[in-house]
């Protein structure tokens, strides 16, 4: 990021694509946030007005995602972490969750094994 308003870009995207993956729209996200109208949720997404700390806080909450993921921040799930983390999984589950993961990367390679 070379500037502020760059930051402000990336947070106002990320907060978009939060929105609308949450299938809000700018209006409710203005009325939670007690913002006279939805002009305001668009200038923020646009990167065209700033964001309070504590207004990026509550659309965390509202949205129910990680500030850190509207700061460009957030760390994609490590697989091997996440198979260690859960110990109730039988060993057949482990065994089917491998074999997706062989199945993504024979696709990703079209279809060759690796």
């Amino acid at each position: 990021m070379k500037n502020i308003e760059d930051k402000n870009k990336l947070i106002g995207q990320k907060i978009k694509e939060a929105r609308e993956s949450a299938e809000k729209s700018q209006k409710d996200l203005a009325d939670f946030l007690g913002f006279e109208s939805a002009t305001a949720i668009s200038l923020i997404e646009s990167g065209d007005r700033k964001i309070k700390v504590e207004d990026l806080e509550k659309i965390a909450d509202f949205l129910h995602r990680d500030v850190k993921f509207f700061l460009g921040l957030e760390e994609k799930a490590d697989i091997r972490f996440a198979l260690r983390a859960d110990k109730n999984l039988s060993k057949k589950q482990e065994e089917q969750v491998l074999n997706f993961i062989d199945f993504v990367k024979n696709k990703k390679n079209g279809g060759k094994k690796q």
